[in-house]
């Protein structure tokens, strides 16, 4: 018995280009990506210059503290330094969590979390400053 006559079959030649166009993320991660760069670059000196200020304050009571942090450009340069910190921190989690987490519904929902625990940090570090500053003003 002749075997059943298989179905012609089209062969298209397509460049890996091709291939891969409309597969990606069509640029959706460069945001983020640069968006990284520029926090990370922003907390290279508001961490040096923290560092310094802790060092220089080495051995000063918590009223001198306080009297530091309520200097304007001290309370500026630390409410810089915490709204940096916890967006670079939240934006790593959040990169860590997409390259690892296979599951779109924990991963959703852990990035959630992630975001509202670094806004609720942040606010209450800023809340803190703000607290010192208009304490000793």
């Amino acid at each position: 018995m002749p075997s059943p006559a298989k179905p012609a079959q089209i062969r298209v030649m397509r460049s890996q280009l091709g291939r891969a166009r409309g597969a990606g993320s069509a640029r959706s991660g460069a945001d983020h990506w640069l968006a990284e760069r520029i926090s990370a670059a922003a907390l290279i000196p508001l961490t040096i210059w923290f560092v310094f200020a802790l060092i220089s304050l080495l051995g000063a009571d918590q009223p001198q503290v306080a009297a530091w942090a309520a200097h304007p450009l001290n309370a500026a340069l630390l409410l810089a330094l915490i709204a940096a910190t916890f967006h670079h921190a939240q934006m790593g989690l959040q990169v860590v969590l997409e390259d690892y987490s296979h599951n779109h519904g924990f991963r959703t929902a852990a990035v959630l979390a992630i975001k509202a625990a670094a806004w609720l940090l942040a606010i209450l570090a800023a809340l803190s400053v703000a607290k010192l500053y208009l304490t000793a003003h």
